[in-house]
């Protein structure tokens, strides 16, 4: 990124955030608001102090910072992990490379836990997965009677999972590490919810975009895109109390394999969701 400099002074907001613009409109979809918000971000600036101190004048250590992630954005980082942040269900989420960056398909599913959720329910509740801990927490603020247990094999998901928890100050919710299930040994709940990886192996999206990024683990799953919603849809059946509900996010042609999966194991009263694009997103069943 080269520095736009008017008579030996060193370039303001809106200078550096032209010539942002202009090197990112090659490589990103949104160049315009890519620019802004890595702007924003260096600065330390919001939305409105972009237009009021577009004359402010930037350090040398601002605009090294702004060069380097200028630089890692045309590579094709992702905005969310060049910013350490993402908001999901009206919060401001801590991300990191060891979670995926939620996304707003996601909020349906939290959307259709809580109206099964009665209000002042005591319910424990499993977020298997869990990564940066959007599903969990969001569920533990709209239901803050309920106990809500997320998990994850990945440490440093859950570090970062731990510090939205601190940071939205959600004493609901503890985190547990290991493989789905292996957490919750002998425990019974009301509700179990998840994103799990459910992406084909061989799926050219992998290489594409901001999902070159993210952690391959928590994306794809087996030929199908299904050993991990196969192999959680059996286990489920010996924590999950009479009754109970399984909700969980999947890909949008997977509906029809995952109905017949679910029938295959007992599960009743089945029900597939879209998205607001109309495409199948969300499944939730029940014992």
């Amino acid at each position: 990124m080269k520095h736009a400099v008017l008579n030996n002074m060193p370039p303001t907001v809106s200078e550096v955030l032209q010539t942002a613009l202009r090197e990112l409109r090659a490589t990103s979809p949104t160049p315009r608001l890519d620019a802004e918000v890595l702007v924003m971000h260096v600065c330390g600036l919001d939305r409105g102090a972009l237009i009021a101190r577009g004359q402010a004048v930037l350090t040398d250590d601002q605009l090294n910072r702004l060069e380097i992630t200028i630089a890692q954005r045309r590579q094709g980082e992702p905005i969310a992990y060049l910013t350490g942040r993402r908001e999901f269900w009206s919060l401001e989420f801590n991300v990191s490379p060891a979670t995926l960056i939620p996304r707003s398909e996601t909020e349906l599913l939290v959307e259709k836990a809580l109206a099964t959720i009665p209000r002042g329910a005591e319910w424990i509740i499993a977020d298997l997965g869990t990564g940066c801990g959007a599903i969990a927490l969001a569920l533990a603020k709209e239901r803050p009677r309920c106990r809500i247990i997320a998990t994850d094999i990945s440490p440093a998901a859950l570090e970062v999972a731990r510090t939205n928890a601190e940071k939205f100050g959600q004493t609901n919710i503890e985190f547990r590490e290991g493989n789905w299930f292996e957490p919750l040994v002998d425990m019974k709940l009301d509700m179990m919810v998840s994103n799990p990886p459910y992406v084909r192996a061989n799926d050219p999206h992998l290489e594409q975009g901001d999902v070159r990024f993210e952690p391959e683990q928590a994306l794809a799953a087996g030929p199908e895109g299904l050993d991990a919603i196969r192999q959680i849809a059996v286990s489920a059946r010996e924590h999950l109390n009479p009754a109970a509900w399984f909700l969980f996010e999947h890909g949008w042609d997977q509906a029809a394999a995952i109905g017949q999966l679910l029938h295959s194991l007992g599960y009743r009263n089945i029900v597939c969701y879209p998205d607001l694009g109309g495409r199948d997103r969300i499944t939730a069943c029940r014992l």
